[in-house]
């Protein structure tokens, strides 16, 4: 069977649309069991000391134990749209290839039923900025107003 043949017969399991929390959400087209290999974040990579326009108002970044960036906004896949939750069904982890390269992952926490949205925890780690510079919109019973880390 060829590779192509192989992608097309595995069955979605997410899709982009339209969210509650913010503009598009990430939701599960099926129950997708605890510990499910979500994707990997792509999009462009960014140095730690390279100039990148951005939205203030949009996160679509994830940054890298080695200080680099990775840019969902500019080349990214679906996973781009996961939402802040700050009871969030999904997390990120930083991987490391065997060449060294550094990834992020998503992957569920518990069982995320069909029709779902899935979300993170974004835990900003702002530098000297305001907490109310970054509300939240979750409506977890637990939220803590705002998407910075507590």
């Amino acid at each position: 069977m060829t590779d192509n043949r192989r992608r097309s017969s595995r069955k979605r399991i997410t899709a982009v649309q339209t969210s509650s929390v913010h503009g598009r959400g990430l939701f599960a087209l099926r129950n997708v069991a605890a510990g499910r290999h979500i994707g990997v974040y792509e999009g462009r990579r960014y140095g730690a000391d390279d100039e990148r326009a951005r939205d203030p108002r949009l996160v679509y970044a994830f940054r890298l134990s080695d200080g680099t960036v990775i840019d969902g906004c500019e080349g990214g896949n679906e996973s781009r749209h996961i939402n802040h939750s700050c009871e969030p069904n999904c997390a990120a982890y930083e991987v490391e290839h065997k060449d060294g390269s550094l990834a992020i992952v998503i992957e569920t926490l518990r069982l995320v039923r069909r029709g779902e949205e899935l979300s993170l925890d974004y835990a900003l780690d702002v530098d000297q900025a305001d907490k109310g510079d970054f509300p939240c919109c979750c409506a977890a019973s637990r939220c803590r107003g705002t998407m910075v880390a507590a």
